[in-house]
């Protein structure tokens, strides 16, 4: 999954749903559509900045002797949520006959490194997955595991890590924001037309200043939102940090925009939290959308039809495609990775 800002309340959103015990339209709209996840990619070379190396090591250890341990290092395991995606791991690989080695770096970039190091180097771990605190602190560290033949996978776009494509014995997850955002604003330029004769004042709730993903998930919103409905107009846009700051900033905005109707936001504080603001002032919402969202009270929302649609990201399919994929790579860890994009849904009040 792709990461920049690691303590951010979205972020730990992001990284953490992961788990499968974790997560997982009104309007008469009922499509359901998928995003798949794995791509090969094309020719694999490391740009010349990066640390890890992109060529298989000789000293590679044959797949025969790697054990089924799967060390997983997540950013901390403070947040209930990492806490939760931690136990979710453990109970998937476990299924599959794996034991799993939980890290706790306390997101700390050196500690993490040190603790997968003295693990990789002790011969302990068939695989790591890891969702780095510091990329940039890991190259030494993914030449060590190449080195000794241990599949790693980590966050982020081989682009963050230096790269420009998957390595040898090296597989990138990241969240696909350019799509997440395009299936949002196309949600919500459908509501629209459906329901309000295709023309709309947008109150647009932008993903949080510092969060991964931001610039290409806000303009593929805006650029969906124009190209499904052009009559549709954004009269003031927010943030959406945490649910008590958006409804009181949702609050203020109807305040000068008592018409408006439609909202969009990032994650899924924002649509509940403009749920609580309209029934505080005493308006409906016609239109209530929301990306890269999909936990249980925002889904209820949209069954029960006050929320039209989210775009849903399925984290447990991401949790098992990266298993799955680590488990592969021990027949040959010296093979190039893959470059995974955690899977998304359109979810309706259909389903």
């Amino acid at each position: 999954m792709s990461i920049s800002i690691r303590r951010h309340p979205r972020f730990v959103f992001a990284a953490a749903l992961g788990a499968g015990s974790l997560l997982l339209a009104a309007c008469g709209s009922s499509s359901s559509t998928s995003t798949s996840s794995s791509d090969a990619g094309a020719a694999s070379s490391a740009a010349p900045s990066a640390s890890a190396s992109s060529a298989p090591a000789s000293s590679s250890a044959p797949a025969a002797a790697l054990p089924k341990t799967l060390v997983f290092s997540p950013l901390s395991l403070a947040p209930a949520a990492l806490k939760g995606l931690s136990e979710g791991v453990k109970g998937y690989a476990g299924s599959k006959g794996w034991e799993v080695i939980v890290q706790d770096p306390n997101f700390d970039p050196n500690k993490q490194v040190q603790q997968l190091k003295e693990v990789i180097d002790s011969g302990r771990a068939g695989a790591a997955w890891v969702i780095a605190v510091a990329p940039a602190s890991m190259g030494e560290l993914i030449k060590s595991a190449q080195a000794k033949g241990v599949p790693i996978l980590v966050n982020g776009k081989p682009s963050e890590w230096g790269f420009t494509d998957a390595q040898a014995g090296v597989t990138f997850d990241y969240i696909d924001y350019t799509l997440a955002g395009t299936n949002m604003g196309t949600l919500l330029g459908k509501c629209i037309n459906e329901k309000l004769g295709g023309k709309a004042d947008v109150l647009f709730g932008q993903a949080p200043t510092g969060t991964a993903g931001k610039a290409e998930y806000d303009k593929a919103a805006l650029d969906a939102l124009t190209k499904t409905a052009p009559n549709a107009k954004v009269v003031q846009t927010i943030q959406t940090p945490d649910r008590a700051k958006a409804q009181t900033d949702i609050g203020a905005a109807l305040q000068g925009h008592p018409t408006v109707k439609a909202f969009m936001s990032s994650g899924d504080e924002g649509p509940l939290a403009a749920l609580g603001a309209y029934a505080a002032a005493g308006k409906s919402l016609t239109c209530d959308v929301a990306g890269t969202a999909g936990n249980d009270e925002t889904l209820k929302q949209v069954k029960a039809g006050k929320v039209y649609a989210v775009n849903a990201l399925q984290f447990p399919a991401d949790m098992a495609q990266s298993f799955d994929t680590l488990v592969k790579m021990q027949a040959d860890p010296t093979a190039k990775g893959l470059v995974l994009t955690v899977p998304q849904k359109i979810v309706t009040a259909a389903g």
